[in-house]
């Protein structure tokens, strides 16, 4: 069986890969919505690549026994003629260990990993400092109007012309908490892939804001800007928002922000 490792770790890899672009949305997680079409490409390849493996090794196993079987009948003559005869044992393959390395691929077929969250925002630093104020587009009509935590943040920190001042917006994010019973609306920002996520947060104050919900639970957050800090400055950084309603929600299929 060891001939058809790497048919059976393509196959698994493959259908990992199909699975979460063709037969679902779970890719979002990891990259772009324009990114789909290379990763079905990807996945059908690599069936391929493992169905071909497999044959290969069929008919390479089907060409040894049938040597095997040639080399018997022929030690079988020779042993008859000089009185022995020879037995003969082939190693195949690497070692048994090499299979293990179909677990993660399994793993991923069967359980794919979780989008980032908590923790992936929490390891990346305040990088707001000064990078250019200005003002902003107007923002349009609505109310309340739906804004992502990107750009909530770059206005509320960048914007020179107070587009957000009377606006009531909405958002929706997942939870993170800070110190002293401060809590965020958090997104992760996406330009390729999960790998280059940036961290958006807004914190969330009033008396709607008791009561934090759980890290990792997602929110959609109705309420009104909050100025902190100079424009363009750490002290701007994170953006406030007070929240006249707080309502738990399912985590979207596309759980990164846009700008």
């Amino acid at each position: 069986m060891r001939r058809y490792g790497s048919a059976v770790l393509l196959l698994l890899v493959g259908g990992a890969v199909l699975r979460i672009s063709l037969f679902s949305e779970l890719y979002l997680r990891y990259v772009q919505a324009a990114l789909r079409p290379y990763l079905i490409v990807s996945g059908a390849l690599l069936i391929l690549l493992g169905l071909a493996a497999a044959v290969r090794g069929m008919r390479h196993r089907q060409h040894e026994e049938h040597d095997d079987h040639e080399e018997e009948e022929g030690e079988e003559e020779a042993g008859d003629e000089h009185g022995h005869s020879h037995s003969h044992s082939h190693a195949h393959g690497g070692p048994r260990i090499a299979w293990l390395l179909t677990l993660p691929a399994l793993a991923l077929l069967l359980f794919p990993p979780p989008a980032l969250g908590s923790y992936s925002a929490s390891r990346e630093e305040a990088q707001r400092a000064a990078q250019g104020v200005g003002s902003f587009s107007a923002l349009p009509a609505g109310s309340p109007l739906d804004i992502s935590v990107a750009q909530y943040s770059s206005r509320a920190i960048y914007d020179t012309g107070h587009s957000l001042k009377g606006r009531t917006l909405r958002m929706t994010g997942f939870v993170t908490h800070g110190s002293n019973g401060t809590w965020y609306v958090t997104r992760l920002l996406v330009t390729c892939c999960a790998a280059d996520a940036t961290i958006s947060k807004v914190e969330i104050r009033g008396d709607e804001a008791d009561g934090a919900p759980q890290t990792d639970s997602w929110v959609t957050v109705t309420g009104t800007w909050v100025p902190k800090g100079k424009l363009g400055t750490d002290g701007a950084w994170p953006p406030v928002l007070k929240a006249a309603q707080v309502k738990q929600v399912k985590e979207p299929a596309d759980p990164y922000d846009k700008r």
